[in-house]
């Protein structure tokens, strides 16, 4: 199984994928980056393409996505809302079937505590993952803990 976890923003999108037979194994991470010079269709078309991109080259049996927790500021969580539009709608013209999860649903399968440190999280992950360092930058070490909580979570999640 491959599951594709993803971290929506317009500016960063962290991506990462975990392949799981026997094991969980990390078969790659990063993010997708758009420039604030650019105009937001074109960001957004470019952040589709990347996604679309990623699912084509690794072919995910799944996709997750982090969910828009809340944001101070309406201008941010509108340009994420539209960010995580475009991963879902790729996602669903490829056949996949999308997941979302909360940071705290998010924190609590990694580490155990909903209310958990961005540290303390990617700690988890370097532990759980066998990985060498704590994956950076933070957007794909989002990303790699929205897949793992997915596949913490999938069974069930399947059965809402």
């Amino acid at each position: 199984m491959v599951i594709l976890g993803i971290d929506p923003g317009t500016a960063n999108t962290g991506y990462g994928i975990l392949t799981i037979d026997r094991n969980i194994r990390v078969t790659e991470y990063g993010c997708i980056y758009t420039s604030a010079d650019t105009e937001m269709p074109e960001r957004l078309k470019i952040i589709y393409q990347r996604v679309s991109d990623l699912i084509e080259q690794y072919h995910p049996d799944e996709v997750a996505v982090e969910q828009i927790y809340f944001s101070k500021n309406s201008k941010t969580a509108l340009s994420i809302g539209q960010a995580r539009g475009v991963i879902m709608l790729s996602a669903s013209l490829a056949g996949k079937k999308v997941f979302d999860y909360t940071p705290l649903e998010i924190k609590q399968a990694v580490v155990g505590y909903g209310r958990a440190e961005k540290q303390q999280v990617q700690y988890m992950l370097k532990d759980l993952l066998h990985l060498v360092k704590i994956p950076s930058p933070d957007d794909a070490a989002d990303a790699l803990a929205v897949a793992l909580c997915h596949y913490y979570s999938r069974k069930l999640k399947a059965y809402e």
